[in-house]
């Protein structure tokens, strides 16, 4: 069997689409998948951070723009060439052009309710239909995501098989945050940490806000925004020098940074929206993301309640054994051989 995945997203630079591909691909590497030969087609920036670790891996050159013009018109004629049984596209842009069996994973239907650019749209809901109509199956990251595809799309439940994501990062022994934080103490200042992107639904705005009603409430906050690319080793540097990871998105569709937090040993506060409940279970205090006070109140009910914080830290490391690379690379390769 000849299988294809698109890995224009590749690795921690190209943020959660990245990261679900990078680690798609490695763990795939260790599974067995019978007689199978996988082609990886890369971008030309990321054609070198990608070395094989298998014989039956081989990786080839696909330098198309994500949504662009050569993605749709030329790419789906270069994977004609190499005659695939199966296609995987890692995100929901398939070449309308292409005619070949393929699967798709669909992470969120983000641009459903938080549209960038009208004028491309139009464009937008044509694609994405092609790839929920035309997949033989669809792998969604969470609960969450398979109901907003049923909610938009008139397909089959059982087309959609739900496979969550893994956790990234070392894990970290219980941090040394040891006080106790009330307004007007001559306590030492707490740093919170966001870690992930900045588009208008992270909603970084509020956070903001939060952080500046407790100060106005006399607590001493710092907050730390990481929206851009950081390496492994600095993130985990930072992340021993934190008191609480907040998350305050209004959308996500999976939500990788908080359990990534919590394998660093955090506690986290999240927002409620979405599919954060579902992926982070009871290791999270939660707010409503639309309510600054709530959002400030949460922060604070974590910050002054010691033994609450240290609850939360352990119920985190219990949550993420629920998320697995390689757990996900197998659930994967069961759709690869077994999608009827």
């Amino acid at each position: 069997m000849r299988i294809g995945i698109d890995a224009r997203f590749f690795g921690p630079k190209d943020k959660g689409f990245g990261r679900y591909t990078e680690n798609l691909i490695k763990e795939l590497e260790k599974t067995s998948a019978g007689n199978a030969v996988f082609f990886v087609f890369l971008k030309k920036q990321r054609f070198d951070d990608y070395i094989p670790q298998n014989p039956n891996f081989h990786k080839v050159l696909a330098d198309y723009k994500w949504y662009g013009f050569k993605e749709q018109i030329i790419y789906p004629f270069q994977l004609k060439k190499y005659n695939l049984d199966l296609m995987h596209f890692t995100h929901f842009n398939v070449p309308i052009l292409y005619r070949r069996k393929f699967i798709v994973t669909i992470h969120d239907l983000i641009l459903r309710y938080f549209p960038k650019n009208i004028f491309k749209m139009p464009a937008y809901f044509l694609v994405f239909k092609h790839a929920i109509k035309n997949s033989e199956k669809i792998i969604a990251v969470s609960e969450h995501t398979k109901k907003d595809i049923l909610k938009y799309y008139d397909i089959i439940s059982d087309k959609i098989k739900i496979i969550y994501e893994g956790v990234t990062g070392e894990k970290s022994q219980l941090s040394n945050f040891n006080f106790q934080l009330n307004s007007k103490s001559q306590f030492s200042t707490s740093t919170i940490l966001y870690v992930g992107n900045d588009y208008p639904h992270k909603n970084l705005q509020r956070l903001r806000l939060a952080c500046d009603k407790l100060r106005e409430e006399g607590f001493k906050i710092n907050l730390i925004l990481i929206t851009g690319f950081i390496s492994e080793k600095e993130l985990n540097d930072l992340y021993k020098s934190v008191d609480l990871f907040v998350f305050p998105s209004l959308y996500e569709g999976f939500g990788l940074p908080p359990l990534e937090a919590m394998k660093r040993g955090l506690a986290v506060v999240s927002s409620s929206a979405s599919c954060m409940p579902e992926i982070l279970g009871d290791a999270a205090i939660y707010f409503d993301p639309l309510n600054v006070d709530d959002m400030a109140e949460k922060i604070k009910k974590v910050l002054t309640d010691n033994n609450l914080r240290e609850l939360l830290i352990q119920k985190g490391f219990e949550q993420i054994k629920k998320y697995n690379w390689f757990k996900m690379a197998q659930e994967t390769t069961e759709i690869y051989f077994n999608r009827y």
